[in-house]
């Protein structure tokens, strides 16, 4: 199987290094192949996603990526367009040793990737400024039963749905409905939803509540950022963008460009969102060895200094390639 690798910008390329030494000391048919994107090939190449990169992650079986600094709607965001992975899933889930403000949580973010807002259909004029939130009912749909069929596979209880509905009548009205109709196939499962704002603070007062959760694009961006606050922050948030050929997994961090170049990230999301990978490609087993090592090695103890530890990023990799 071929995985394009495109480190970015800023931390993505240490990140990327910590994933890549664990990965490569297992015995797996992947063949890696490096790419470009990202400010440095907009700088080089003229393009933030050169040609080059977006056709070979076409021809690929999956992206591993890691950052993207101001150009991350040109690189990421067009990406998930170009190969339509409509499926960010994203899972918020605490680890032992970080002192985080919950403990036991794990909820699953799951956001629309292809439309909404992030379409980018803006307009100007006379100093006003203008975009178009779409949202159809095929994406809709299928981001739903994407959700619903997740809940099933992991033997998970209840999906809840985000909206704005009471204001944005048409086009969260839309997503709604679907959501509605659709929790209808899947009587076992529990549905309910919630008003985004309403939500946010439910996520910050009793997160317990949710177990999965589904939105659209730009809800789902700011949950997920918020969600990853409530258990230690972005350095422990992994995801996966799917579709029904493509994958895409990146972490939710971003290129962190305060700290790049210092040796000090945190790799436990890049690390995690390989877990994701191998998952998805049916090796669960040496995904749960990685993992069950970077939860030992936190647990130990030793941790990356945004976790109130003293590690740097290649230490702490290497503390957990010691545990698989």
């Amino acid at each position: 199987m071929r995985i394009a690798v495109i480190p970015g910008d800023g931390i993505g390329k240490e990140v990327m290094n910590a994933a890549m030494i664990l990965l490569e000391n297992l015995n797996l048919p992947f063949k890696y192949e490096f790419y470009e994107a990202g400010d440095e090939a907009l700088k080089k190449y003229g393009k933030a996603l050169p040609d080059e990169t977006l056709e070979a992650c076409k021809k690929s079986d999956a992206v591993l990526f890691g950052a993207a600094g101001e150009t991350a709607a040109d690189v990421i965001v067009k990406l998930r367009q170009e190969l339509d992975v409509f499926a960010n899933v994203r899972p918020i889930k605490s680890i032992k040793g970080v002192d985080s403000l919950y403990k036991d949580l794990d909820v699953v973010i799951i956001r629309e990737n292809t439309e909404c807002l992030y379409k980018g259909i803006e307009f100007e004029i006379d100093g006003v400024a203008q975009t178009l939130r779409v949202i159809t009912k095929k994406a809709s749909e299928r981001i739903a039963r994407f959700a619903f069929e997740f809940a099933r596979k992991e033997k998970r209880k209840k999906v809840t749905s985000l909206h704005k509905a009471n204001v944005m009548k048409k086009t969260c009205g839309l997503f709604r409905d679907v959501c509605r109709e659709v929790a209808k196939d899947y009587p076992e499962i529990s549905f309910n939803e919630y008003y985004i704002d309403a939500a946010c603070l439910y996520l910050v007062m009793d997160p317990y509540r949710f177990d999965v959760i589904v939105t659209t694009n730009m809800f789902g961006d700011i949950v997920s950022d918020l969600a990853a606050g409530l258990i230690g922050g972005l350095g422990l948030a992994p995801s996966a963008n799917i579709g029904e050929r493509y994958a895409i997994f990146e972490p939710v961090h971003g290129a962190a460009f305060d700290i790049a170049g210092k040796g000090i990230a945190n790799p436990t999301a890049m690390i995690l969102t390989a877990c994701m990978m191998l998952k998805h490609f049916g090796f669960r087993d040496e995904a749960s060895r990685i993992e069950k090592a970077v939860e030992d090695t936190i647990a130990s103890g030793l941790k990356t200094r945004d976790l109130g530890g003293n590690l740097k990023t290649f230490e702490f990799t290497r503390e957990v390639v010691k545990r698989i």
